[in-house]
């Protein structure tokens, strides 16, 4: 995987097969948590789809059976209480806005899913897309820390440190002796390279703002 850089007028980042297949799932899985229908998965590795592999996210199946409940964490921190503490104006204000709200994060999913869909390597965000884009993959990363119950930041430098003992296990053969959930350090992983991902295409903005003045 490489980050996203600049090329012409756009932000242009590398993925291979295996890499386009699982952020193209964890999208489409996002997307049907704020209520969209089934994306469909043809992203191509080398002549099958997404639906002919093992599924990875079964840690994620909270995900579609929890569209309509409003207490589920993760729904709360894609589409927020405007008032916590009023539940009336806050009930009144989703109202008001929850359904163009949702569009509008499904829209942006969709388009990387689209992105992803292709035969090539290559993620291109023209650079008028790339802050919508950066938007989505905050949407992506708020629901994978909610499930890995990510609230502070100690909770992330504990995570660290178990993906960083799990690595260490993995390379001295001895990940069945130690305390590893392999599911979730397999989603830790994932959520970095999301934040790594985002981090290099908000890199990207921020040069073309800087070209700009």
């Amino acid at each position: 995987m490489r980050g996203f850089e600049a090329r012409g007028g756009e932000a242009v980042a590398t993925l291979d097969d295996e890499e386009r297949l699982v952020i193209g799932r964890i999208v489409a899985d996002v997307a049907g948590l704020l209520g969209a229908e089934p994306f469909g998965l043809e992203i191509e590795e080398h002549g099958t789809t997404a639906s002919d592999i093992d599924d990875p996210f079964e840690y994620l199946r909270g995900l579609e059976e929890s569209i309509k409940e409003p207490s589920d964490p993760a729904i709360l921190r894609l589409l927020p209480n405007a008032a916590p503490t009023d539940r009336e104006v806050s009930d009144e204000f989703r109202r008001l806005t929850d359904g163009e709200l949702r569009a509008t994060k499904i829209r942006r999913l969709r388009r990387i899913w689209e992105e992803l869909s292709g035969t090539t390597d290559e993620w291109v965000v023209p650079a008028d897309e790339a802050l919508a884009t950066a938007a989505a993959l905050t949407d992506v990363r708020l629901v994978l820390a909610s499930r890995l119950g990510l609230a502070t930041d100690e909770d992330a430098e504990r995570l660290h440190s178990e993906i960083d003992l799990a690595t260490h296990a993995l390379e001295t053969d001895d990940e069945h002796t130690l305390p590893i959930d392999p599911e979730r350090v397999w989603l830790g992983m994932l959520y970095q390279a999301l934040t790594w991902l985002q981090e290099t295409l908000v890199e990207y903005v921020a040069g073309t703002e800087e070209t700009d003045v």
